[in-house]
């Protein structure tokens, strides 16, 4: 294995300054040049620096609410767990793949701790415990006393959007949005951005509850509601229509193009989570970016907190960001 050393003889430098340029030392003063021939030579030897983080080869479970398949037609989940699995492998660390069907092959023994994607009853949150008591969980919090989460501020994610929407002059906004149902349970969870979209629409003295639709989320429901407030509302179709999601905002969108109903002209969409092809459809869909990604890396930095010692529990809110495309009229 290539040492520091080695690199520093091949590259006609100190060994010191081979160590701060890899380290990305901002106070080290050295010409370009110089460090463009240390990482040269780092790559041709296939350098790879040893971790200095002592969970290297330690092993977790990432426990999905969806079933496997379920998982793969949901790509805000799964890009999720791509941001887990990156984190894990830069920092050398085993994250073992579980659907909720399948906890019981968890070896409760071998594993430090499980990061918990997606909603979960409380007898779900019970089981997990049992495995292990550090459960991080992504995407929900059930007990901010007990448990580490990392979730995204919906709240204020909705008032970017009704804001955008008040700040270009559309006064009738309708919501299509869908309502999860957790594993064993009846009724639908209250999803935060229907509760608030009614409550920051009452504020503004602008909400019409005929302009809200409601089912799962899925492309197929984002073209059945719309299409049924299309037919149901007929002239008096709102002008702007907050997505609950990026997938029911291109079935939305689909359903308007087939009605002749112009888009941004006549009325205005805007989803959430910034899915890849969003910017591909036609037109192209103004969103509310989710940083995904960055959730799971976060859930992975949050769990080894803990094993660091932490004992406190911490939510931490990932923010997001307003993405205009052409789906608004500007």
């Amino acid at each position: 294995m290539a040492t520091i050393k080695d690199i520093a003889l091949k590259a006609g430098v100190s060994p010191a300054t081979v160590s701060r340029v890899l380290n990305y030392d901002v106070t080290l003063s050295v010409a370009d040049k110089t460090k463009k021939k240390i990482f040269e030579a780092a790559e041709e030897l296939s350098y790879r620096k040893r971790s200095t983080n002592k969970y290297v080869g330690q092993r977790f479970a990432i426990v999905h609410w969806y079933t496997e398949k379920e998982e793969l037609s949901d790509l805000y989940y799964l890009s999720i767990r791509l941001g887990i699995e990156q984190r894990c492998k830069e920092l050398d660390m085993n994250a073992e793949i579980y659907f909720f069907d399948n906890i019981h092959e968890i070896p409760a023994e071998e594993i430090e701790g499980i990061i918990a994607v997606g909603k979960f009853s409380n007898s779900q949150v019970e089981a997990l415990t049992k495995i292990n008591s550090k459960v991080v969980f992504v995407d929900y919090s059930p007990d901010g006393d007990k448990f580490d989460s990392v979730v995204i501020d919906f709240e204020r994610a909705t008032h970017k959007i009704i804001d955008y929407f008040i700040d270009t002059a559309h006064k009738e906004i309708g919501f299509i949005g869908g309502r999860e149902i957790l594993k064993g349970e009846k009724e639908p969870l209250v999803d935060l951005r229907e509760k608030t979209f009614q409550s920051y629409m009452e504020e503004k003295g602008l909400f019409d509850n005929r302009f809200v639709y409601i089912g799962s989320f899925s492309v197929d429901e984002g073209y059945n509601l719309m299409k049924q407030a299309i037919e149901e509302l007929g002239d008096e179709l709102p002008t702007a229509f907050f997505m609950s999601s990026d997938v029911m905002a291109i079935g939305s969108l689909r359903a308007l193009h087939e009605a002749k109903v112009a888009v941004p002209e006549r009325v205005s969409i805007i989803g959430i989570n910034d899915m890849s092809v969003s910017k591909y459809v036609y037109p192209s869909l103004s969103t509310i970016k989710v940083y995904t990604e960055i959730m799971g890396e976060t859930a992975v930095d949050t769990l080894v907190e803990r094993l660091e010692g932490r004992k406190i529990a911490k939510r931490v809110v990932i923010a997001t960001k307003l993405v205009i495309r052409k789906s608004v009229r500007s």
